[in-house]
């Protein structure tokens, strides 16, 4: 049964709220399809998750942890996740049919839906139209008619007046009666059209009414039904794709229920037995020892106490307690540009990693300046192709590039050779400047091997390397930083540049500032000074003049 033709018994022109209801009908449905395709991306996430975890959890190939599923309980966990990957599968066969019998359909639908509902407006519309022409049209005959009838009127009256008028020659009475009758004349031309023209608009209103408009009408009423249909089966689809998958996923659950009932906690614990079991004998009674006889002692107990008392013990001690060296922690302030703050080695390789970038810039500049000077080739041989004198300010441009970069590619290289020049072969003293404390892991190695061979029954473990390390670490500070006597000076020294010691173990210095140096530079490019009795610390060489004492002890003698 049709209703909605009968919406212009209450108003003739209900399609503004038809197109906004049905435009709502589309707007659900879209709406629905996009809650399904959130769900699928749900799923798909889900079953990516799981499918993750499980293979997280998975034993490694060829290592002990694969030894150990031979147990019961790891080989239902690894039936446990091979069923959770199962269980993925599930939820990506949920996605993939929402998205083949739900999605893809119901957006297909909507589209061919949106076309009909603009067809069937555009009927309405139009057969609107053509009714408000057919009104125009009658509206304009019914003025034409009036305005005839009283043209005619004022005609007769004209008329009659010249023929009552004695004065009026016969032929102007002629003439005014002549003009009556054509007024006449057009006034019943006049109502005959109009007559017409309302018996077609009466026609055409009764079929815009009572057939035009309730067929449309019921064609909208059709599409919003097998819309809401269409949207009710997509509800039932969307709760079957979920029930197809039940019985599947209860398999898997059951299989890890099955699995959990083949643990046999009897088995494991025979296999752990057949596993460590020592195969010694149990030991036998312990026979009574009478202390009442004279007992000597074994010379062996003696010597492993003497042994054991007389082992030194080496711990951290002193004032070097705690005293690190001044490149270990990063320094806050500018970075200069030829980085004199870092530490020699560390130094070296930010100048070559400069230097390598600058190389890259000017290989990359001079590739461009050799294709501007093909090109210009190109163009003095062929004129037509391109004038040869544009490319002139490129190829000037370029070379002056390149030249920037090899100036600044010089700079950066003078401070690595400097560098490399002044760096010392690795000793105890290479081990100050780079901060890596090479030669403590050497004597950390020495000291493994001695507390290995030390060993009452040879063996090595983890808390011996340990303390040995920390014993030859606690040995190299105290013998770096030991401060129980002052050094004495060796000389003096005049700051060139102001200083900024920013980092531990080092000293600010004031540009022109007088120093004492109790310490000269020994290749790492780090001088030490002393301001007063209580503030001393290193500063960059490069930064000092100094001036050394040939009668001090420690100071060297320059030929």
């Amino acid at each position: 049964m049709y209703l909605w033709g009968r919406l212009w018994s209450v108003s003739w022109d209900q399609f503004d709220n038809l197109e906004k209801h049905t435009q709502w009908g589309i707007d659900i449905l879209e709406k629905y399809i996009k809650f399904v395709k959130e769900r699928t991306e749900i799923e798909l996430s889900y079953a990516k998750q799981l499918r993750n975890l499980s293979k997280k959890y998975q034993p490694k190939k060829n290592s002990k942890e694969e030894e150990e599923y031979k147990y019961t309980a790891c080989k239902a966990f690894l039936s446990t996740l091979n069923e959770m990957n199962d269980y993925a599968g599930q939820h990506e066969v949920i996605s993939e049919n929402m998205t083949s019998q739900i999605t893809v359909d119901l957006m297909r639908y909507v589209q061919e839906l949106k076309q009909e509902r603009k067809s069937n407006f555009h009927d309405g519309r139009k057969a609107q139209q053509h009714i408000e022409t057919c009104w125009k049209q009658l509206e304009s005959s019914k003025r034409r008619f009036e305005r005839d009838c009283k043209e005619a009127d004022r005609a007769q009256q004209y008329f009659e007046k010249m023929d009552a008028d004695i004065n009026v020659t016969k032929a102007d009475v002629e003439k005014a009666r002549q003009q009556a009758q054509l007024r006449h004349q057009m006034a019943e031309d006049s109502k005959a059209d109009y007559s017409s023209i309302l018996q077609r608009f009466n026609q055409e209103q009764w079929e815009y009414y009572h057939t035009h408009i309730p067929n449309i009408f019921q064609k909208i009423q059709e599409m919003e039904e097998r819309r809401i249909v269409r949207i009710g089966e997509s509800m039932k689809t969307y709760a079957e794709v979920d029930r197809q998958v039940i019985p599947i996923i209860g398999k898997c659950l059951d299989g890890i229920v099955k699995a959990a009932e083949s643990i046999d906690q009897k088995n494991d614990s025979q296999l752990v037995v057949e596993a460590y079991k020592s195969g010694f004998e149990p030991p036998g009674d312990i026979e009574f020892e009478d202390y009442t006889q004279p007992m000597k002692r074994t010379v062996s107990e003696n010597s492993l106490s003497s042994s054991k008392e007389g082992k030194p013990e080496l711990k951290f001690g002193g004032k070097s307690r705690g005293k690190l060296w001044p490149f270990i922690k990063k320094n806050k302030g500018a970075t200069p540009e030829d980085f004199s703050n870092l530490p020699p080695e560390q130094r070296r390789k930010k100048l070559q990693q400069k230097v390598d970038e600058l190389n890259k810039e000017i290989q990359k500049e001079t590739d461009q300046r050799d294709a501007i000077t093909k090109m210009k080739d190109v163009y003095l041989k062929n004129p037509q192709m391109g004038d040869p004198a544009s490319l002139d300010h490129k190829l000037a441009e370029a070379t002056q590039n390149i030249e920037k970069l090899r100036l600044e590619t010089q700079k950066f290289e003078a401070w690595l050779a400097e560098v490399e020049g002044r760096l010392p072969a690795r000793s105890d003293q290479a081990r100050r400047q780079s901060g890596m404390y090479d030669g403590q892991t050497h004597q950390t190695v020495t000291n493994c091997a001695q507390d290995r061979e030390s060993s009452p029954d040879g063996s090595y473990t983890e808390e011996q390397s340990q303390e040995s390390e920390l014993k030859a670490l606690a040995t190299d500070f105290d013998d770096e930083f030991d401060e129980e006597e002052p050094l004495p000076a060796i000389g003096t020294c005049k700051a060139l540049y102001t200083f900024e010691g920013q980092n531990e173990g080092t000293i600010s210095v004031v540009e022109g500032e007088m120093l004492s140096v109790i310490e000269e530079d020994k290749g790492d490019g780090w001088t030490r000074i002393r301001r007063n009795e209580d503030e001393e610390g290193y500063v960059p060489t490069s930064y000092v003049e100094v001036y050394l004492d040939k009668n001090a002890k420690g100071a060297k003698t320059y030929i």
